[in-house]
C-alpha cells in the first residue's frame, strides 16, 4: 500500500512538472513561432519533468519522504527513462527533423527513415567514442552497463556545466556592477547620431549619383549607334568607371552606417543601464555583483589549488561548516537536524538556481540562432543539453550532501569515477573563466567607434 501511494505521488508531481515544461515550450520558448509538430513540444516536456523530478527525489531523500525502497525503485525508473530519452529519443528525432529539411534529398518517408537510421548510428558511435579519452569507468563494466551510459553523459553535461558557470561567474558581476558601466552623455549620443544622419545622407546622394549615371547610359546607348564618335564610346566607358567607383564607395558607407548604428544602440543602453543601476533594484543587483565578483575570485582560485595539488572535497559544505562552529567557535547544537535542514535549503536553492539560470541560458540561445525551419532541431538540441545538463548536476551535487543523504546516490550511479568529475569541472570552469575575463576585458577596454569619413566626397 505504501509503494502505491509513494508511486501516486511520484506521478503526480511528474504531471505537474510535465504541465510547467509544457507551459513554458508554448508561452516562453516557442511563443514567436507556430508548433508544427506535437512530437517536440512532448519530447521536450518529457524531458524537463524526467529532469525536475530526479531533483524532487534529492529532496525527498534529505526530508526521508517516501519510504526508502520506493525512492530507490523510482530513482532507478527515472533514471532509466532518462538515459533512454537522452541517448535513443532525442538522437533520433534530431536526425529524422535534420534529413526532412534537407531539400536535396529524397522526400520519400521509407528513404527518411533509412537516412535517419544510419544517421542515429553514427551519433551512437561518436557518443561512444566520448568515454574513450576519459578514466570514468572500470574496467569491469558491462558494455551496456548503466554506468558507461551516465558516464559519457557526464563528460558532456560537466562540460556544459563548468562552461556556463565560469562565463556566468565572470559576466554578472560585468553586467550587475556599477564599476564597468562605460560613461556616457548625451553630448555623445547626439554626436554619434549626427555622424550617422551625414553618412546616410551621402549613401543617398551616392546612390542618386550612381542612377543618374545609369539614366546618362541608357540615353547615349540609345540614340543613334551609326553616328556614335570615338569620343562618345570613350565617355561611356568613363561614364561605367565611375558608377563603378560610386558602387564602391557606397557600399564602404552602407558599411560604416552600420557600425554607426551598433555604437549608438550599445550607448544607447549604457545610458538605461546607467539610470537603471541608480534605482533600488539597481543598487541591489549591484551589491549582489560585488558579492559574485569575490565569490568568482574566490572559485578560480580553489579551482587552481584543485588542479595543482589534485584535490577533491570529500565533506560536504554543510558538515564542514557546522565541524567549524563546534570544533574552533564552540557553539553547541545538535548536528543532524541543523545538518538535514541547512542540506535542504542549500540543495534547494542549488536546484532553483539550476533551472532558472538553464531556462533563462537556453531561451536566449534559442531567440539568437532559431528560425522557422531550424526550430524543432533546436529545441530538440536544447531538450538534449538540458537532460544531460540536469543528470550532470546530479551527479555533481551529490559532493553537497552529507554523507548519510549521498548513499542512495551513489548506488544508483553505479560505481563512476566521481573525483574524475569534479576536476574535470574545476579544469573545464578556470579556462571558461579565464577566457570570459580575457574576453570582457577586451571588450569593456575597446574604445568607441571612431572612424573617420574621409575620402567620401559629395
Amino acid at each position: 500500500m505504501s509503494f502505491i501511494f509513494d508511486s501516486c505521488v511520484m506521478f503526480f508531481s511528474l504531471v505537474i512538472f510535465f504541465g510547467g515544461g509544457w507551459v513554458f515550450f508554448l508561452k516562453k520558448l516557442f511563443r514567436d513561432y507556430e508548433v508544427q509538430h506535437w512530437v517536440v513540444l512532448l519530447i521536450f516536456s518529457v524531458t524537463f519533468a524526467l529532469s525536475c523530478t530526479m531533483f524532487e527525489l534529492i529532496i525527498f531523500e534529505i526530508l526521508g519522504v517516501l519510504d526508502s525502497s520506493s525512492r530507490y525503485f523510482h530513482w532507478k525508473l527515472e533514471l532509466y527513462v532518462t538515459l533512454f530519452t537522452e541517448i535513443v529519443v532525442l538522437p533520433f528525432y534530431i536526425a529524422y527533423f535534420t534529413v526532412s529539411n534537407i531539400q536535396m534529398l529524397p522526400q520519400a518517408r521509407y528513404i527518411r527513415v533509412l537516412l535517419t537510421f544510419i544517421a542515429w548510428c553514427g551519433s551512437m558511435y561518436f557518443f561512444w567514442k566520448i568515454g574513450d579519452p576519459f578514466p570514468i569507468l572500470s574496467p569491469k563494466h558491462g558494455i551496456l552497463s548503466i554506468e558507461q551510459c551516465i558516464g559519457r553523459i557526464g563528460v558532456i553535461g560537466v562540460t556544459i556545466m563548468a562552461v556556463l558557470s565560469g562565463f556566468g561567474a565572470v559576466n554578472y558581476p560585468y553586467t550587475c556592477m556599477s564599476y564597468f558601466v562605460r560613461p556616457v552623455s548625451d553630448a555623445d549620443i547626439q554626436s554619434l547620431e549626427k555622424r550617422l544622419m551625414q553618412t546616410m545622407d551621402m549613401i543617398v546622394m551616392k546612390k542618386k549619383r550612381i542612377a543618374m549615371a545609369k539614366r546618362d547610359s541608357l540615353l547615349h546607348s540609345g540614340a543613334n549607334k551609326e553616328q556614335r564618335s570615338i569620343w562618345s564610346m570613350v565617355k561611356s566607358f568613363t561614364c561605367t568607371d565611375n558608377v563603378s567607383v560610386l558602387k564602391e564607395e557606397t557600399r564602404a558607407l552602407e558599411e560604416l552606417s552600420r557600425q554607426l548604428f551598433l555604437e549608438s544602440v550599445d550607448l544607447h543602453n549604457e545610458q538605461e543601464r546607467k539610470e537603471y543601476l541608480k534605482t533600488f533594484k539597481g543598487k541591489y543587483f549591484n551589491l549582489l555583483g560585488h558579492f559574485f565578483s569575490v565569490y568568482c575570485v574566490w572559485k578560480i582560485f580553489m579551482a587552481t589549488i584543485n588542479i595543482v595539488f589534485d584535490r577533491v572535497g570529500k565533506v560536504d559544505p554543510v558538515t564542514r561548516g557546522i565541524e567549524i562552529a563546534v570544533d574552533y567557535l564552540g557553539i553547541q547544537f545538535d548536528v543532524r537536524f541543523w545538518s538535514q535542514h541547512i542540506s535542504f535549503w542549500l540543495v534547494g536553492i542549488i536546484i532553483v538556481t539550476s533551472i532558472r539560470g538553464l531556462l533563462i541560458t537556453l531561451t536566449k540561445f534559442f531567440y539568437a540562432i532559431a528560425s522557422s525551419k531550424s526550430s524543432n532541431i533546436i529545441v530538440l538540441c536544447l531538450a538534449q543539453i538540458m537532460g544531460m545538463y540536469f543528470v550532470s548536476c546530479v551527479l555533481l551535487m551529490r559532493m553537497n550532501m552529507p554523507i548519510e543523504y549521498r548513499s542512495i546516490i551513489t548506488e544508483v550511479l553505479g560505481d563512476l569515477k566521481f573525483n574524475f568529475y569534479h576536476r574535470w569541472f574545476d579544469v573545464i570552469f578556470l579556462i571558461s573563466a579565464l577566457s570570459s575575463i580575457g574576453f570582457l576585458y577586451v571588450a569593456h577596454k575597446q574604445s568607441p567607434l571612431e572612424t573617420e569619413v574621409k575620402g567620401y566626397t559629395t
